[in-house]
């Protein structure tokens, strides 16, 4: 019998987005790496998106178990009619009055995150789960947490005390994730996050992030000596591109798509004025721009300025996401700028690989995601004010597929290492680096 490993996490299906991809598929690929999943989430979050589909990743019998997970906004959000976007997170524009006030209660009043409600009854179900006399048998190894919302990790630190190994897996930085300088917090609650932050960094047995730059910053939050943070990237599911076998490129019109949600402050300007700048001088005349997925407004705006058609397709099912990918002309990506932005690669980056089409990325140059660009040939990210880069990369990658001959994203041997599979093998090295049966 393989020994367990308790993963707790707060998005799961029916969640859906790109929060439940990384710990869905680590629970999909544990059982290959020697590891018995068992999820400890929730019975009805706090979801900006849901998608039912995604269920069948879950393999055949693994057990989840389930706890009420009290929020605080959730009743909010049904009063206001917004539902799970009731509390915006600085990653949504045209906030009002109302939606103010609730955003400096969760600054300020639930820390760390709204989510935190949940804590107290993850912790009874956990140690349940753990010290049950039933599972003398069937040992566990260690017990994963994965944030954000990272008051998952006040779970993780609580159950660290059955004696079982603790690892906290940071899909996102803590206090410096991308809409941290947004929120209206007091400087008593920002020291606050900082010291619950400094003690879960420190008390974890291993910490776990998806990028080196992640890896670097969370040392020095929790003053962990070099090389403790490992990196475990999110990777792509080689079992997922089955989805997009024969689709091919669109041939009726080059469509510059975006897959995925799409913040306002992600939103770049520069790619609209190239865009524009080219329909100005009577270039890429067949390029339509295409917005699949939750689209801020504002991003609406700024694409319909630069004059040319614009196609927006809300939240589809993972499976048509990755054939949107496959049929597009150019990906396009948008990291938004924030203090740790050099170390964020999106989720969305993998799978862009993935579908063998070329990237087009605006961001911070000498960042983690322009390096895997770089290193697996997928394309190239470009400066957030560099008009004539983006520009010319838009022209040579439309006038290549006009001319029939539309130009390759990354191969297939240089996305391999980045299977989420192999990830997860990555992540099953780390839990055995901390069991002591496996040096026996």
């Amino acid at each position: 019998m393989l020994p367990r490993v308790l993963v707790v996490t707060y998005y799961f299906p029916p969640a859906g987005g790109p929060g439940v991809q990384r710990t869905l598929k680590t629970v999909r690929y544990l059982r290959d790496a020697g590891y018995e999943p068992v999820v400890l989430t929730v019975e009805a979050g706090a979801f900006p998106s849901q998608d039912a589909s995604l269920a069948r990743d879950v393999p055949e019998g693994v057990e989840v178990l389930r706890t009420p997970a009290p929020d605080p906004f959730t009743v909010y959000g049904r009063l206001t009619g917004k539902g799970a976007d009731a509390v915006p997170t600085g990653a949504v524009s045209d906030a009002g009055l109302l939606s103010k006030l609730a955003l400096w209660v969760r600054a300020n009043v639930f820390l760390p995150d709204a989510r935190v409600g949940w804590v107290p009854f993850a912790k009874h179900a956990g140690r349940k789960v753990l010290g049950g006399a039933e599972r003398a048998k069937e040992p566990f190894a260690a017990v994963v947490t994965s944030g954000p919302p990272h008051s998952v990790h006040l779970v993780g630190r609580r159950l660290q005390r059955t004696g079982v190994p603790w690892v906290a897996d940071f899909r996102d930085p803590w206090t410096e994730i991308n809409f941290y300088g947004d929120l209206p917090m007091s400087g008593a609650a920002r020291a606050i996050d900082r010291w619950l932050e400094r003690r879960v960094l420190k008390g974890a047995d291993a910490v776990t992030t998806v990028s080196p730059t992640w890896a670097r910053l969370l040392e020095e939050q929790g003053g962990l000596p070099d090389g403790t943070v490992h990196v475990v990237h999110n990777g792509v599911d080689e079992a997922d591109l089955g989805a997009a076998e024969g689709v091919a490129v669109r041939d009726d019109a080059f469509a510059l798509a975006h897959v995925g949600s799409f913040y306002a402050t992600r939103n770049p300007e520069a790619v609209w004025a190239a865009v524009r700048h080219l329909r100005e001088g009577g270039e890429a005349e067949r390029l339509v721009i295409r917005l699949v997925g939750r689209v801020d407004a504002s991003v609406r705006r700024g694409a319909e300025a630069a004059g040319v058609p614009v196609e927006v397709v809300p939240y589809v099912p993972h499976d048509e996401a990755v054939r949107e990918q496959a049929r597009a002309g150019l990906l396009l990506l948008s990291i938004e700028p924030f203090a740790a932005d050099r170390g964020m690669i999106t989720g969305k980056l993998y799978e862009y690989l993935a579908s063998g089409r070329p990237v087009l990325g605006v961001g911070p140059r000498g960042g983690d995601a322009a390096a895997l660009l770089d290193e697996t040939g997928g394309g190239e990210l470009f400066a957030r004010d560099d008009v004539a880069g983006i520009a010319d990369a838009i022209r040579r990658h439309h006038d290549a597929w006009a001319a029939g001959a539309p130009l390759e994203g990354a191969p297939w041997e240089a996305v391999a290492p980045y299977t989420r599979r192999a990830q997860t093998a990555r992540l099953a090295d780390v839990i055995r680096g901390l069991d002591p049966r496996s040096a026996q």
